[in-house]
């Protein structure tokens, strides 16, 4: 591992800055303590080095698989006892340097080895072991295809479930080599990280397939999968090898020439513009069923989210670029992440904001039109900003003592709110230092190990600019800065005497340190009657003097954030505010458009405009609009305004317009196919009137065609869910109707999404039971569920289930995959909008003060979200209790 480089001003920051070499022997029980504690990575990566493993499994039985495991490293001579991790079913035949080991002890997850059966140098551990197999909770998922009975198997180790699975080293920073061996069943195909060397028959009709060894990588990229798989290889079959692999049952649906070439493409670019080569021997691609993730960016075996990678019906725009976007991320990870990897998992953000950054930059290129930018700020900053204006958000470098809590690391601070400050930093460093900053950090760590400090020293390098307050403020700190213009006109009121930028932050944090966000930003001064003037503004303090404005004429708007470079929430002044509402469908610009959009529903959550007044202006500006991502967005507000914010009887007044626009922009065979499916799906999103409710039948039954035919799946079970939900007297009819009807891959899980919609109390504790006490239920099915179980209009019946979701919390962090506690907390607290349910919330949080730190933050996250909503309702007249 190479050597961390400190920054100049180290010693001045916080205590997660400090070197690991520095750190005191830690104690012999704590390297035991369950999951992996800092001091035991600590330990092992000061004495151990060169690790290899040779893994062996065995498929053929259906819930579990018989292995073993050779560990081979190198160790120094002042090591101590040795710790192997393990959480698994079953070890046995633990063997040191080919000895026996009589006295091995095994607790809390792992497997000490005395240090006499050890040596200086070179040493090898043995150990033979089993492993659970099962749709939920282990780290080989198995899923059973109802279409043909065929069963697949794909391993998920992230962030430390490998030693779930095997004995190993599981943290980041202690890369091995991998050699796998697997036996299956004959008729299975077997993929791994590493390229096949052999795949021959085996005793009682299995085959054993043999993998080469792989470059170095961390052990939560270890991965293989094995099933009937079909497979699919480009046309072009130059540049990096490459096979798409898909279940049997969906080869037909499988769009593979288009996934291939955009893994393909993103592959080239990445090397062309970072100058580094792929790193690894191949670049395999699964579309894996019923994945708990977008994607995982294993080495060699890319895993890809097969319902977000099939297309069942015509993809919209934002389908498409949402796929591009999970894509050209995953593919990143194979330089940052993979061949360059976070030391722990505090610098989680490391990677995976700059994947995110980097798949904006492909799209950029790669996608010309599609307004590249648009989507970054429409994909990114509201998530950010909807969290991190929160008390329970956190820094994007977050302090981890053990790996076991790493789960909670993940969410919008990391995803979103990570690529939004890279983007700030490179406009503030410019371009091309940027990019020679990633280039050298990439080379300098290659194959290895390395934090944030090293990546701003990179890019101090190539930049020549110190970056320690940007360190200080954006990633060490948490939360963020509101911005608000100061507009002072001259006495005429004609003319601008001044005009400033004013920071605080967006929420005062407990032990927050205080300072102001360093930055850089391009502010707009908008004209109607002339052309726009735009500053760019370095900002120097709370308080910011906009040069070079004074004398202007006093501007209709004034928009801080042009270019969407800064991070943080950017106000509208009142004037501005005014203009915007009126004038907000002329704007030429996409991403100018997007982002004043984006003002307005800010000024709707900060109570400064009534919520049926922004679904007034949506309905006034949607005939106009005919981007597909901002008509998009503009929906989704609208129908948050009248679900969730508006008094009823505002949303009563307003809805039966909305539902009639919806509906004739649908079938307006004169708009792009993409509009017109937006139009459908918020329409049976937010139906409720008759009318509404007879249009949705009409689609069902085929008497209201869409697009020249028929609704396809998924729009015909997203029609019934919504049926279903409203509870119309056939509603179960039609369900049943459906569930005959599609005899599709996915009909048993959009049927299990449309049973949790039932507006009936027996259903909705029976999906509850099962959600997390029915070991054969997939995560994945349970989360696609959450949305229809607490359907906001299904308060009443919800609100029971309130307080029993959230003492499941614990468990599910440890039981559960990195995504599934914050969309459980979202969806059950997201799911309410009255003052009893956040009461229900309040108390909770107030009877549990021993609640883990990181459960209590995703809480408060969601808890925040709620008593904003009842904010809102409450400006607006709206009974919340």
């Amino acid at each position: 591992m190479t050597r961390t480089i400190i920054l100049a001003a180290a010693a001045v920051l916080l205590a997660g800055g400090a070197a690991r070499s520095q750190s005191p022997a830690p104690r012999p029980d704590v390297l035991t303590t369950p999951g992996i504690s800092l001091e035991l990575a600590r330990e092992r990566a000061a004495t151990l080095s060169g690790v290899r493993y040779e893994l062996a499994l065995d498929l053929t039985r259906r819930d579990s698989a018989a292995g073993s495991v050779r560990i081979a490293f190198d160790r120094k001579s002042e090591a101590g006892d040795l710790v192997v991790d393990f959480r698994g079913p079953s070890l046995r035949g633990v063997r040191a340097n080919g000895a026996a080991v009589t006295d091995f002890a095994w607790e809390n997850g792992h497997v000490r080895i005395p240090a006499r059966w050890l040596r200086a140098g070179a040493n090898t551990v043995d150990a033979e072991f089993t492993a659970r197999i099962a749709p939920a909770g282990s780290s080989i998922i198995r899923y059973d295809d109802a279409t043909d009975g065929a069963t697949y198997l794909y391993t998920l180790l992230v962030p430390s479930d490998a030693h779930q699975l095997f004995p190993s080293f599981d943290q980041p920073d202690l890369k091995a080599r991998f050699r796998m061996r697997l036996t299956a069943p004959a008729e299975w195909t077997v993929i791994a990280n590493g390229p096949l060397e052999s795949a021959e028959d085996g005793a009682g009709g299995a085959k054993v397939w043999r993998f080469a060894e792989t470059e170095p990588i961390s052990t939560y990229l270890a991965a293989f999968a094995a099933g009937p798989w079909t497979s699919w290889t480009p046309a072009d079959s130059t540049g990096v090898p490459m096979t798409l692999y898909g279940r049997a049952s969906r080869r037909a649906e499988v769009d593979a020439e288009d996934q291939l070439r955009a893994n393909r493409e993103a592959i080239v670019w990445l090397e062309r513009w970072f100058g580094v080569p792929f790193p690894f021997a191949k670049a395999d691609l699964l579309l894996a069923p019923a994945f708990p993730f977008g994607g995982m960016e294993h080495v060699g075996a890319i895993f890809y989210n097969e319902t977000s990678f099939v297309f069942r019906e015509p993809p919209t725009l934002p389908q498409r670029l949402g796929r591009d976007a999970t894509t050209f991320h995953e593919v990143a990870h194979q330089w940052f992440g993979d061949l360059v990897t976070m030391e722990w998992f505090d610098d989680l953000w490391l990677k995976e904001g700059f994947a995110t950054y980097l798949a904006a930059k492909m799209q950029d290129e790669l996608r010309p039109g599609t307004g590249a930018w648009k989507t970054f700020h429409l994909r990114n900053k509201p998530l950010a900003y909807g969290v991190d204006a929160t008390s329970g958000t956190t820094p994007v470098w977050q302090e981890l003592a053990n790996l076991e809590l790493a789960k909670s690391n993940y969410g919008p601070i990391v995803y979103n709110k990570a690529p939004s400050i890279l983007k700030q930093l490179d406009f503030m460093v410019g371009d091309s230092a940027f990019r020679a900053g990633l280039t050298l950090f990439l080379k300098r760590h290659a194959y290895a190990n390395a934090t944030w400090r090293d990546l701003l020293a990179a890019i101090e390098e190539t930049s020549g600019q110190s970056l320690t307050a940007f360190g200080e403020q954006y990633i060490l700190r948490a939360g963020m800065p509101r911005f608000r213009p100061i507009v002072a006109a001259t006495g005429d009121a004609r003319s601008l005497a001044s005009l400033r930028l004013e920071q605080e932050p967006a929420r005062a944090l407990a032990g927050d340190p205080g300072g102001w966000w360093p930055g850089k930003v391009r502010v707009r001064l908008g004209y109607h009657d002339r052309e726009d003037v735009v500053v760019t503004v370095s900002l120097t303090g709370r308080v910011t003097e906009v040069p070079g404005v004074a004398g202007l004429p006093v501007p209709d708007y004034v928009w801080a954030n042009d270019g969407d470079h800064g991070y943080g929430m950017f106000l509208l002044d009142d004037r501005s505010a005014a203009y915007v509402e009126e004038h907000v469908g002329e704007m030429e610009d996409d991403l100018l458009r997007a982002m004043l959009w984006g003002a307005l529903w800010d000024r709707v959550r900060e109570t400064e405009m009534p919520p049926a007044r922004f679904a007034e202006a949506a309905l006034r500006e949607l005939p106009r609009e005919k981007d597909e991502q901002i008509a998009a967005q503009i929906l989704e507000r609208g129908l948050t305004a009248l679900s969730r914010y508006a008094p009823e009887a505002e949303a009563e007044r307003v809805r039966p317009a909305w539902e009639a626009l919806l509906a004739r922009r649908a079938s307006d065979s004169t708009l792009p196919y993409g509009l017109r499916k937006a139009a459908l799906d918020a329409l049976v999103e937010t139906a409720k009137s008759p009318m509404a409710r007879a249009v949705l039948r009409e689609y069902l039954s085929g008497a209201r065609s869409f697009d020249g035919g028929p609704v396809k799946q998924p729009t015909r079970w997203s029609i019934v869910q919504r049926l279903v939900s409203l509870a119309e007297p056939d509603a179960m009819a039609l369900y049943r109707a459906e569930v005959a009807r599609d005899s599709t891959p996915e009909a048993a899980r959009r049927a299990f999404m449309a049973g949790a919609a039932e507006r009936d109390a027996a259903t909705k504790a029976a999906y509850f039971r099962r959600y997390l006490d029915d070991p054969r239920l997939n995560e994945e099915w349970v989360t696609a569920s959450l949305g229809a179980f607490n359907d906001p209009a299904q308060a009443s019946l919800s609100l029971p289930f309130l307080r029993p979701s959230l003492d499941r919390l614990e468990w599910i962090r440890d039981n559960r995959r990195i995504f599934f506690l914050p969309r459980w907390i979202n969806a059950f607290i997201g799911g309410h909008t009255s003052a009893e349910a956040l009461a229900t919330v309040d108390r909770f949080l107030a009877e549990t003060p021993d609640l883990p730190l990181d459960v209590r933050r995703k809480v408060l996250q969601a808890r925040d979200e709620l008593e904003r909503t009842v904010a809102v309702r409450r400006a607006a007249g709206a009974k919340v209790e």
